[in-house]
C-alpha cells in the first residue's frame, strides 16, 4: 500500500480550507465560513447564603480539606415520552464512580440531594432582577424554578435549580447592538478535582452558590464581537457592586457555528481574552469537518460503510512505542481498527497542531475513560509505530488504499465501549459537526467534553412554588440600579483617559470611585484615570494576593492635599499601601523617609548637584543633564514640588 505523508496532508488540508490565523483573518475570512456566536455569561453573586440552602456562600476548602466523601454512580431514566437523554446515555456509559468531597462548613444534606430545598434566597433574587433591569430586560411577572438537567454528576441531584427573571433586552457595542434572550437566577455546580479513568471527584464548597447568567443570540458575526459583548456583560454586573469577583467567580459557555455546521458549546471559559483565539478557531474546525463530510461522500454512502475491528495478539508485532509496552505489561487488550475509505483524512486538518484522529482520542478519554495515550494511527503526524506495523495490519483487513487503520490499548471491560465510541465518531464524520460541549485550552484549542443536552432539559421544580413579583417591588430595586456601562465608557473617553485603562477600571469597577475623586476632590480625572488604569495596574500585578479595597486610594489623596503634600508621592505610598494594607499614611511617610521641603529649599540644591552629576561625556545633550539632576532630586522632591514643573525650572 501506498505510504501516505502525513504531515504534508497537514498542512495541504489546512490550505485546502483556506485556514488563516486568527491574526491574518478579516471580516471576508468570516463572512466566508458564516460565523456566527452566541454567549451564556455566568456571574457570581456577593451574598452571604447560597441559594436554595442557609450554608454560607464565598468560603472554599483546600482539595484534600473534607469531612466526609459521598459516592454516586449515575444511571439514565425514561423521560414521560419513554425516551433517554442522550448525555445521559452517554454519562452512564462512562461508569464513572462520581466522589464528592464535603466539608460541613460549607454544604449541608440539601447539597447532597437528602433534603428538599429551602425558598429561594431573596437577596439573590433581588441583585438578580436588579442586573436584569440594569440589561433593561423585561421583567417576568412570576418567578418559577425549573430543573435543568446536569448528568456530568457535578451537581448530586442530577439537575440544577435555575428561574428566569428577565427576557429580552440589548446592549449596545462599537458598531452594533446585541440582542439578549434571557437573564436566569441559578445555582453554582461543584468544582471538579480531578477525572481520571472510572473516577471523578468533586468539591462542594462552590456548589449552590447564587450566580446569574446572561445568554444571548448569536448575533456576534467575528470572535472581536463575542469579546466585547462578554466584556461589556461582566462590566455591567460588575458596576451594580452585588457580584463575586476573582478567578472563577465569571465564567462564559461560548456557542459557535458556521454556514452548514451547527452549535457547539465551549464550556466555561474563564478568561474573556481567551475569547477571540477559541471561537476563531472553532469556527474553522467546523470547516475542516464540513470539507471532510464532503470527502467521504463522494467515497463512499453512509448506509454502506462499515468498520472492522480485530483483537492483536502483542507476540505477533514487534510495538517499541512505551504507552504500548506499558499497556502489554498491564495484560490490557490490543485492538486494530480499519476504517474503510478514511485514508488521508485521519491526517486531514482541524485545529492548529491537531488533526482529525485527535476527534477519536480525545472521545476514547471521555467516553470510554482510557487514559491519553490511548491510540495510534498510520496517519500520526509524528511516527510512533513503525509503518511495517500496519502493513501487516492492511494485509490482515486487506484493506484498500483509501483506508486508514487506528491501534487502541485498553482494559478488557473498557474494549467495548471503546470500539463503540471509535464507529460511533467515524459515522458522525459523514453527517459533518456533531452538537457537542467541548472544553477550552489557552492555545485556542478545544477538547470534546460531552454530548450537547437536548432542548427538553427544563422542567417545573415540584419542591418550589412560584414568586409573585409586585410592581412597587421592581420599582423600588429599579432606583438602585447604576448608569450604564456604555455611558462610562463615553464619560472616560470625554475625561480623555487612555483606552488601554478602560478594562482594568471596569474589570475591578473602579468608575464610582474614579468620578468620586472628580467631583469630590476636584482632581484632573485624566490624572485620576491613568493612576488607576496604569499605575494601580501594575502594582496590582505584582501583589495579586494582597486584598485591596480602592476606596483606600480615595483616602489616600484626601489626605495628601489635606497636609498639602505632592500627588507625585502617591505611587511611592501606593506601594507602602499594598505591603502594609493596615499601616496610615503618616506611618507610610515615615517609612518612605519623606520630609517636607519648600520649592525654596529644592531649588537651592541645584547648583550644587549640577556640578557634582552632570554627565562628563562631550556628547550629552541637555536633556541628559536635565534626567540625571532629576535622579538626584527626586528623593526629596516627591510629595513636596510638582517633578513636571522641576524639571522645567532646572
Amino acid at each position: 500500500m501506498k505510504k501516505r505523508n502525513p504531515r504534508q496532508n497537514f498542512e495541504e488540508t489546512k490550505k485546502k480550507i483556506g485556514y488563516v490565523s486568527r491574526k491574518e483573518a478579516a471580516q471576508k475570512d468570516y463572512d466566508r465560513i458564516g460565523f456566527m456566536s452566541g454567549l451564556e455569561v455566568h456571574q457570581q453573586l456577593l451574598t452571604k447564603s447560597k441559594l436554595f440552602c442557609r450554608c454560607p456562600a464565598g468560603i472554599y476548602q483546600k482539595p484534600d480539606e473534607f469531612d466526609a466523601e459521598v459516592i454516586r454512580h449515575m444511571r439514565p431514566t425514561l423521560s414521560e415520552l419513554g425516551e433517554y437523554d442522550g448525555t445521559a446515555l452517554m454519562e452512564f456509559r462512562t461508569r464513572k464512580e462520581i466522589i464528592y468531597r464535603i466539608a460541613n462548613k460549607t454544604a449541608c444534606t440539601y447539597d447532597v440531594d437528602d433534603t428538599p430545598p429551602f425558598p429561594i434566597d431573596r437577596e439573590a433574587l433581588d441583585i438578580a432582577l436588579e442586573i436584569a433591569l440594569t440589561s433593561k430586560m423585561n421583567i417576568v411577572g412570576e418567578v418559577h424554578i425549573t430543573r435543568k438537567q446536569y448528568l456530568d454528576g457535578s451537581i448530586p441531584t442530577g439537575f440544577q435549580r435555575t428561574a428566569i427573571v428577565g427576557i429580552g433586552g440589548e446592549i449596545p457595542l462599537k458598531n452594533k447592538t446585541v440582542r439578549l434572550i434571557q437573564m436566569s437566577v441559578e445555582e453554582d455546580s461543584c468544582r471538579e478535582v480531578s477525572d481520571i479513568g472510572h473516577r471523578r471527584i468533586y468539591r462542594t464548597d462552590r456548589l449552590g452558590m447564587p450566580l446569574i447568567e446572561t445568554v444571548t443570540y448569536p448575533d456576534m458575526k467575528n470572535p472581536d464581537e463575542v469579546k466585547e459583548a462578554c466584556d461589556y456583560i461582566r462590566f455591567l454586573n460588575r458596576s451594580t457592586g452585588k457580584v463575586r469577583t476573582g478567578i472563577g467567580a465569571g465564567r462564559e459557555d461560548v456557542n459557535v457555528s458556521c454556514t452548514g455546521g451547527t452549535r457547539v458549546e465551549i464550556k466555561g471559559v474563564a478568561h474573556t481574552k481567551w475569547i477571540p483565539e477559541l471561537t476563531h478557531v472553532e469556527a474553522f474546525r467546523q470547516w475542516a469537518l464540513l470539507a471532510i463530510r464532503e470527502e467521504l461522500k463522494k467515497r463512499i454512502p453512509k448506509e454502506n460503510w462499515k468498520m472492522q475491528s480485530m483483537e492483536l495478539d502483542p507476540k505477533d508485532f514487534h510495538f517499541y512505542y512505551p504507552p504500548i509496552q506499558q499497556a502489554i505489561e498491564r495484560n490490557e487488550k490490543l485492538y486494530a481498527v480499519n476504517l474503510p475509505k478514511f485514508g488521508g483524512l485521519l491526517s486531514y486538518f482541524t485545529q492548529p497542531a491537531k488533526p482529525f484522529y485527535d476527534e477519536f482520542t480525545n472521545r476514547l478519554k471521555v467516553i470510554a475513560c482510557i487514559e491519553k495515550p490511548n491510540m495510534a494511527t498510520n496517519e500520526d503526524i509524528d511516527d510512533v509505530i513503525s509503518n511495517n506495523v500496519f502493513e501487516k495490519i492492511q494485509e490482515l483487513f486487506k484493506a484498500g488504499e483509501e483506508d486508514a487503520q487506528i491501534i487502541f490499548w485498553a482494559p478488557k471491560a473498557d474494549v467495548k465501549t471503546a470500539l463503540e465510541t471509535i464507529e460511533e465518531r467515524a459515522l458522525m464524520a459523514f453527517d459533518g459537526v456533531p452538537k457537542e460541549t467541548r472544553k477550552s485550552f489557552v492555545d485556542g484549542t478545544t477538547i470534546f467534553e460531552r454530548v450537547l443536552p437536548g432542548a427538553d432539559r427544563m422542567y417545573p421544580d415540584t419542591d418550589s412554588a412560584p414568586i409573585p413579583l409586585t410592581s412597587e417591588h421592581i420599582e423600588k430595586l429599579r432606583k438602585n440600579i447604576p448608569d450604564e456601562v456604555y455611558e462610562r465608557y463615553s464619560q472616560l473617553r470625554k475625561w480623555d483617559i487612555p483606552q488601554d485603562c478602560f478594562n482594568y477600571i471596569f474589570t475591578h469597577n473602579y468608575f464610582l470611585t474614579i468620578k468620586k475623586m472628580v467631583e469630590e476632590l476636584k482632581m484632573n480625572p485624566k490624572y485620576v484615570g491613568v493612576f488607576f488604569g496604569q499605575k494601580l495596574k501594575h502594582l496590582h500585578g505584582q501583589y495579586q494576593k494582597v486584598p485591596f479595597n480602592s476606596q483606600r486610594i480615595f483616602d489616600l489623596f484626601a489626605f495628601l492635599q489635606q497636609e498639602k503634600i505632592d500627588f507625585s508621592i502617591a505611587y511611592n505610598m501606593l506601594k507602602q499601601m499594598f505591603l502594609h494594607p493596615k499601616m496610615d499614611f503618616d506611618s507610610i511617610l515615615s517609612v518612605i523617609k519623606f520630609k517636607k521641603m519648600d520649592l525654596q529649599e529644592v531649588e537651592a540644591r541645584i547648583p550644587f548637584l549640577s556640578e557634582k552629576f552632570t554627565p562628563r561625556r562631550k556628547d550629552t545633550n541637555a536633556q541628559d543633564k536635565v534626567n540625571a539632576l532629576m535622579g538626584q532630586l527626586r528623593a526629596i522632591s516627591e510629595g513636596n514640588v510638582d517633578l513636571a514643573a522641576l524639571a522645567q525650572k532646572i
